[in-house]
């Protein structure tokens, strides 16, 4: 036996497959889930740019994505180096902590995919695929991968001069796509119709089944992230339980004493905004802070997504009503909440802390809420002058899945816009319908 294969603990490493697992099937959740909340016309469109992003976000990663997150700091805390682009030097033999280097790395390839996908939601019904075919791989060498070296890599600055915590990816994952959903929304403009037309989800079963897939796979995100089959990790689980319950709680009753109804989307949205805000604090808080955590986030968040109705931008699916509120809050109430037993030293205001460990939990919030939205609309703006980012009028009202992907969801058209369709467009029928992405 090598000394790498003596170093490998076969239980950490059988729970870190099975949790990378479960984090990539919340990417074809997350699919559901944005599919039934568009209009039917354009579903495909929705489930295609979730699962586009797998494909396109694993090759960026293994080419250098994760090296430049996880490699030896090459550049004062901001970013790794090249010694590990291709995975080159990470055999089976090489190891991270207890578990393979190459398993810890596909972990947090997982984690990459479903960020970047998050976004899409923030520009549904409007966004030219072609564009995010682009938008998406730059995205993660330019945005996620820096932010995941200063929360999580070797010298990041964030960790370890900062001292700011994050468990398993509120500033990376949550603050980032939510951020960078704003940026985005800002650069394509509001959908046709924005105030003035009825955009109701069409399918809330959808909506539903995906937020059930997503929740499941919270717990390989979450408690996953201790890497290891230990109390930390059966800790983190709990927590991300409680939380997703109180945030849906905590909706349905805003949703009552505002609007005289609980809703099934409500239900789904509030579960959602509980688990984006234990996220970060999941490994830091006791069962008492998840609690309150997930309570805070679906009271907070239930309000939040109308914003967009008074400042005016357009988040199609409520990316930065749930997942930039919803990381900010659990961000920064591990500043209040972090307790020692779990922390292993850092202490929140509640637990005798003082003001000290909030200030860095807010610092890093908006260290990394600026460069998020900053890159992705410059980014954003960039693609749009060289090759246009929003979809043409003519495409945006007929729908994306029959002009960009020649097909439809449903046999019998779209329901209520416009006639009947077949499933998918012949191969003459260019002159009817623009095939354009």
């Amino acid at each position: 036996m090598t000394l790498a294969a003596a170093r490998i603990d076969t239980g950490d490493t059988a729970w870190l497959l099975a949790a990378t697992a479960l984090v990539l099937l919340m990417t074809p959740g997350l699919a559901l889930f944005y599919g039934g909340m568009v209009r039917a016309k354009s579903v495909l469109n929705m489930l295609m740019m979730s699962f586009v992003s797998i494909a396109l976000v694993t090759v960026v990663w293994l080419v250098a994505g994760y090296s430049l997150a996880f490699g030896d700091d090459a550049f004062a805390g901001l970013v790794g180096g090249l010694g590990q682009s291709g995975m080159s030097g990470l055999g089976p033999g090489s190891v991270h902590g207890s578990v393979p280097t190459l398993l810890f790395a596909a972990f947090q390839l997982t984690f990459a995919i479903v960020t970047a996908a998050l976004i899409s939601g923030a520009v549904a019904d409007r966004a030219k695929f072609s564009a995010w075919l682009v938008f998406v791989p730059v995205w993660t060498l330019l945005v996620y991968v820096p932010v995941s070296h200063w929360v999580w890599g070797p010298g990041g600055w964030i960790v370890d001069r900062l001292g700011a915590l994050d468990f398993a990816g509120g500033l990376p994952v949550e603050i980032t796509s939510g951020a960078s959903g704003l940026a985005l929304c800002l650069v394509l403009g509001p959908r046709l119709g924005f105030k003035r037309d009825a955009m109701r989800p069409h399918n809330l079963p959808m909506v539903i089944l995906g937020a059930g897939l997503l929740w499941f796979g919270w717990f390989g995100f979450n408690a996953g992230s201790a890497l290891g089959a230990n109390g930390l990790a059966a800790a983190a689980f709990l927590n991300t339980l409680a939380a997703g319950c109180t945030g849906l709680l905590g909706w349905l009753v805003v949703e009552q004493r505002r609007d005289g109804h609980p809703t099934t989307l409500g239900a789904a949205s509030g579960a959602v905004a509980g688990l984006v805000a234990i996220t970060p604090s999941c490994g830091t808080v006791s069962l008492l802070g998840a609690l309150v955590v997930g309570l805070a986030a679906g009271v907070v968040c239930s309000y939040a997504v109308s914003w967009k109705f008074r400042l005016n931008y357009d988040d199609s699916l409520d990316v930065v009503g749930v997942h930039l509120v919803g990381g900010v809050i659990g961000t920064l109430l591990i500043g209040l909440f972090a307790e020692r037993a779990m922390t292993g030293g850092a202490e929140g205001l509640f637990y005798g802390g003082g003001l000290v460990p909030l200030g860095r939990q807010l610092l890093a919030v908006v260290a990394v809420a600026v460069y998020a939205f900053g890159v992705t609309y410059g980014l954003g703006r960039l693609l749009d002058r060289v090759m246009g980012f929003r979809a043409s009028e003519e495409q945006e009202h007929t729908g994306l899945d029959l002009t960009v992907h020649a097909e439809t969801a449903y046999d019998h058209g779209v329901l209520g816009h416009g006639a009947p369709v077949s499933h998918s467009v012949p191969a003459g029928s260019a002159q009817k319908v623009k095939a354009q992405p």
